[in-house]
């Protein structure tokens, strides 16, 4: 059960990089929760996670994953991570740099009946904005 779920996490962040956000359905249960929303004013559930890829979709063009390691126990996987794309559309505020930017995260999934019931997630959200010139390098 752990390799499945680990693979079913894999599929699920290639399925975003295809851009299709609707595509989402097929991973996402109807009550998903997420414990870490991307952005503050996301509706609950699966239209939540469409939202929230959408939003990232029209902000970074070329958007990708990286599996870097997975874990998994029992219903859940963690997943050590990279993400990258260039920006080209606003962010949260900030116009399109043109800039190819990467984030690093780690994110755990809980796995209900082969579909992703409940997220959480830490990012490096601080890195990813210093990329975009929000604030200055360290």
């Amino acid at each position: 059960m752990s390799e499945a779920n680990k693979q079913l996490i894999r599929r699920f962040y290639q399925a975003i990089d295809g851009g299709d956000p609707a595509i989402l359905d097929q991973f996402i249960a109807r009550d998903y929760d997420d414990h870490s929303p991307p952005f503050p004013d996301l509706p609950p559930g699966s239209a939540g996670s469409r939202e929230a890829f959408h939003r990232a979709l029209a902000a970074f063009s070329d958007f990708r994953h990286e599996v870097i390691d997975q874990i998994a126990e029992g219903d859940r996987v963690v997943t050590r991570m990279t993400a990258s794309g260039r920006h080209t559309g606003d962010f949260l505020g900030i116009p399109a740099t043109g800039k190819e930017v990467t984030m690093t995260g780690i994110a755990v999934h809980r796995i209900v009946d082969g579909k992703i019931a409940e997220h959480w997630s830490e990012v490096d959200g601080f890195g990813l904005f210093q990329q975009l010139g929000a604030f200055p390098p360290s």
